[in-house]
């Protein structure tokens, strides 16, 4: 299997209700024009081990249909204000495929297991700015299903990830998300209490 790709992902969340209309993202430094809404059905199982090896490291391991970048993902542990991910091809059948289960070795030998599925209508707009896609604003329809001890919760909200184009000094970075937080209020939303999908598919 070829290598993984890698990214660093540096993002936030917000919570919204189910009618609060889109920000406007006009007051945002560096940011020129938003692209049309993509449709995107995405349908994820995270992965752990029985005594929940992987969450404990800081770890997330998943197998998404759907999307730009479906496949096999491993999401490290945080550093600073981001995260590694790494992602793999979906590859034939649901075995993780052996170059996952190597690098999921660093943290735990055990068997995974599923731990949770969560299903996402997304709705995904680049920002762009003079120099490509600054970040990637997505709109969330979640429902997540916790796999082992059962129960469902429905939810929406919104995430903004820092792209290729981003501010690249910290004082940037900075300036842009404080804007995006002043949009995002103005809208009706709100900072999220939960670090990630999972968590809140979980109960935390």
């Amino acid at each position: 299997m070829s290598e993984p790709s890698r990214t660093v992902e540096v993002e936030r969340k917000y919570d919204v209700d189910d009618s609060t209309p889109l920000p406007s993202w006009d007051a945002v430094p560096g940011v020129d024009l938003v692209t049309e809404g993509e449709a995107r059905a995405l349908d994820a199982r995270y992965f752990d081990t029985a005594a929940g090896d992987l969450a404990r490291a800081g770890v997330a391991l998943r197998r998404r249909t759907g999307g730009p970048d479906e496949g096999w993902h491993v999401k490290g542990p945080r550093s600073g204000d981001g995260r590694v991910e790494l992602g793999w091809p979906l590859g034939e059948g649901d075995e993780m495929p052996s170059a996952v289960a190597e690098i999921i070795a660093q943290w735990t030998t055990h068997p995974v297991l599923p731990l949770a599925r969560i299903e996402n209508a997304r709705t995904a707009y680049l920002l762009i700015g003079r120099g490509g896609v600054v970040a990637e604003f997505v709109d969330d329809r979640v429902r997540g299903t916790d796999l082992r001890r059962g129960g469902q919760r429905e939810w929406r909200e919104w995430e903004m990830e820092l792209g290729p184009a981003a501010p690249a000094d910290e004082e940037g970075r900075l300036a842009f998300f404080r804007a995006v937080e002043q949009a995002v209020i103005a809208a009706g939303g709100r900072k999220s209490p939960s670090g990630s999908k999972l968590g809140r598919a979980l109960g935390f």
